[in-house]
């Protein structure tokens, strides 16, 4: 059968929490989005997260990838709630979709909007992305607890680095670096840990070779975590381990406004099924329901998605549109030191984005 390229067919998972209020409100930003270049977008809902756990025991159905790939993308909310052991859906739902899928890389844009207010100084151009490997190292979930119950517990958790793996996060990560400054940093431990960090440096100075272009730089993790903070505009691509990444991308979400403003992309380098594009912000169970959690997150990813996609048009112009309505104060949510709604937001940018037609 002949796929119709006009036709964008988005899995969307709205999850838990705050997930279905901003995936709600990021759908027809991404319909407004591709409608404007003649595209359609096809939407399959899948209730798969918290309740659906309590109800069947299991976050998401044994076949989940196969039900996913027959989409182009998926757009992925959030996952947890207070009354499910937070491991059961972590692990039952977005690690274990990214395993079963092979997104072997993590992409973590951050951008600092003008007119967004931010907890660090002079936060003006920062712009970087980190490229974070995205199915080993500590997250692998290689371990186990020894004499459990005794009084004398043993975790014991492994951490696994394979060559393979590096190299996917490297090529991802040396690629993109080529296309916007030229500047890389590997981001590593290999001074205090003996094995897996000495064979990041090597494969990625390896792969270095091949991009002439790029200039990598080597740098620990505890010094990368001062420079983002103190001069983060040296900065630029970054690319590091599964563990590192998330700390590193969690405390750079504060340079562009905190975790409601930091959109992700779990990407399959070179593999024909589809990435899933998520908010990092998690669920948010505190807020959920009041209608006010910012929703720039996931409508940032939702432009990740078009990029990939081929429709870099359109996901330029949602990126514009959210710049657009986060210049004035009154689309800035409590997280960003506001009063507008979610529902605010998203009818800002909606409007933004017709503008831009």
């Amino acid at each position: 059968m002949t796929r119709d390229t006009k036709t964008v067919r988005l899995a969307v998972i709205p999850g838990d929490g705050i997930g279905p209020e901003v995936v709600a409100a990021t759908v027809p930003t991404l319909r407004a989005a591709l409608e404007a270049d003649g595209h359609r977008l096809d939407v399959t809902e899948l209730d798969w997260g918290g309740e659906r756990f309590l109800r069947e025991g299991a976050a998401m159905p044994a076949n989940a990838a196969d039900l996913v790939k027959h989409s182009d993308a998926v757009l992925f909310g959030a996952v947890g709630r207070p009354d499910v052991p937070e491991h059961e859906l972590i692990w039952g739902l977005i690690i274990g979709l990214r395993q079963q899928l092979d997104l072997a890389v993590n992409i973590r844009p951050v951008r600092a909007f003008p007119g967004v207010p931010t907890k660090v100084r002079d936060t003006d151009g920062v712009d970087l992305v980190i490229v974070r490997e995205n199915t080993e190292g500590e997250y692998v979930g290689a371990g186990g607890v020894a004499h459990a119950g005794s009084g004398h517990d043993l975790g014991i958790e492994v951490a696994v680095h394979s060559r393979r793996a590096i190299e996917r996060a490297a090529h991802q990560a040396f690629a993109l670096a080529g296309r916007r400054s030229g500047r890389l940093c590997l981001v590593t431990k290999s001074n205090a840990m003996r094995y897996g960090y000495p064979l990041w440096d090597r494969v990625v100075r390896e792969i270095g070779a091949q991009y002439p272009e790029v200039e990598l730089e080597t740098v620990l993790v505890d010094a990368m975590a001062a420079r983002m903070i103190q001069a983060p505009r040296s900065l630029d691509v970054l690319l590091t381990s599964n563990l590192f990444g998330d700390i590193l991308s969690d405390l750079a979400a504060v340079l562009a406004g905190g975790m409601g403003m930091a959109p992700s992309a779990n990407v399959p380098p070179g593999a024909d099924v589809p990435g899933i594009y998520e908010p990092v912000h998690g669920s948010a169970p505190d807020i959920a329901g009041k209608g006010v959690a910012n929703p720039v997150a996931c409508l940032l990813s939702g432009a990740l998605l078009l990029d990939d996609l081929g429709h870099t048009g359109a996901a330029g112009r949602i990126r514009e549109a959210v710049g657009d309505a986060l210049r004035d104060a009154r689309n800035h949510t409590a997280d960003l030191g506001g009063n507008a709604t979610t529902a605010d937001v998203s009818a800002a940018v909606l409007h933004a984005l017709e503008g831009r037609r």
